[in-house]
């Protein structure tokens, strides 16, 4: 049996009626549309093109693990920086 997407009702009050209008939202959408996912989303991009570029120069794969921990210590900070600084400017 599938499971059914969490919804989570808000009550999102309006200026001006009487009555609270109702929003459904479901909780992957909520997730998909936060801030925190979205950095994870595009900090999990740079991590696999550097996992591409690292594994052609060698010849073979050298898998997620190595990547993640290879990128974070030569690159994650500086990808930060620019990336907040581009998002501020």
């Amino acid at each position: 049996m599938p499971l059914a997407k969490p919804m989570l009702n808000l009550n999102v009050e309006s200026e001006g009626t009487m009555s609270d209008e109702k929003k459904n939202v479901s909780g992957s959408e909520l997730v998909k549309n936060s801030t925190l996912y979205r950095e994870f989303q595009a900090e999990r991009e740079e991590i696999l093109k550097h996992k591409w570029i690292e594994s052609e120069k060698v010849g073979h794969d050298i898998g997620f693990e190595h990547a993640l921990t290879d990128w974070i210590i030569k690159h994650r900070a500086k990808w930060r920086r620019n990336r907040h600084s581009h998002m501020a400017g």
